[in-house]
């Protein structure tokens, strides 16, 4: 959904060395890169990556498809509710109501501490990395839990991961099946538009195409690449923009 908007596509590790030059000299993939571990061995490291990427997202404008699909949820009697694997917070920026957002593997804009030291998990609003790019290392001072002081990292379900905090998530997640209850206990049918979710972590898919078929409703696969659907759904093999555009003209 974000490289319409000019945001690096991670899926491969041809996209994310492009994106990140520093990281394909060091011959680490995104895998490899996007782990809690990195926190404890080169925390300067992991917050050059995650520094850099916070700075990215903060300064990147949503791309028309966004407004678009909020414009046409909202005429909906029950309006619309995002769930989404990106921890970039393109979607609040655009406008969705974050009553109504469900950020399945975290943001990049909470906190959390590594170790962690309890459950506090808070804003990183007001947080500025400082990076020196010649050596791709964040700049001292580094983000502290307000708590313990060790050091912070983004409340994002990376690999490998087992320190991340959940509770942000789980709230969101009650969020989501509240709305979905109402939404479709009057029968009225879902439709179900999932733009770009890849194949390698299916996390969106599976919920698209579990909920559909729980609800009875209709999934809009819009991808460029994995097309697939399950019998019966649609299938628009475009870039998010482009598929939204196509799916909304004659409503708007």
């Amino acid at each position: 959904m974000g490289v319409d908007s000019g945001l690096p596509d991670f899926r491969g590790d041809q996209g994310f060395w492009r994106a990140y030059p520093p990281i394909a000299k060091l011959g680490i993939s995104f895998v490899e890169m996007a782990n809690p571990e990195w926190f404890q061995r080169d925390p300067h490291f992991a917050w050059a990556f995650y520094g850099h990427r916070l700075h990215l997202y903060r300064n990147t404008v949503p791309h028309a498809g966004f407004r678009k699909l909020l414009t046409v949820g909202a005429r909906k009697p029950n309006g619309c509710f995002v769930f989404t694997s990106n921890v970039d917070g393109q979607f609040q920026k655009a406008g969705f109501d974050q009553r109504y957002i469900e950020e399945c593997h975290g943001s990049i804009h909470h906190l959390q501490c590594t170790r962690p030291c309890g459950e506090i998990i808070w804003s990183g609003d007001s947080l500025e990395v400082r990076i020196d790019e010649i050596n791709f290392k964040a700049i001292d001072p580094l983000p502290k839990c307000p708590d313990c002081k060790s050091i912070a990292r983004p409340n994002i379900l990376m690999f490998g991961d087992w320190t991340w905090l959940s509770s942000r998530t789980d709230g969101q997640r009650d969020n989501f099946y509240e709305w979905l209850h109402r939404s479709t206990s009057n029968r009225k049918k879902l439709v179900i538009v999932e733009c770009g979710a890849g194949e390698a972590v299916a996390t969106v898919r599976y919920m698209s195409e579990n909920i559909a078929a729980r609800t009875g409703g209709i999934l809009i696969r819009i991808n460029p690449r994995d097309t697939h659907v399950p019998n019966g759904h649609i299938a628009i093999p475009l870039g998010a923009a482009e598929g939204i555009e196509a799916i909304t003209k004659d409503f708007l």
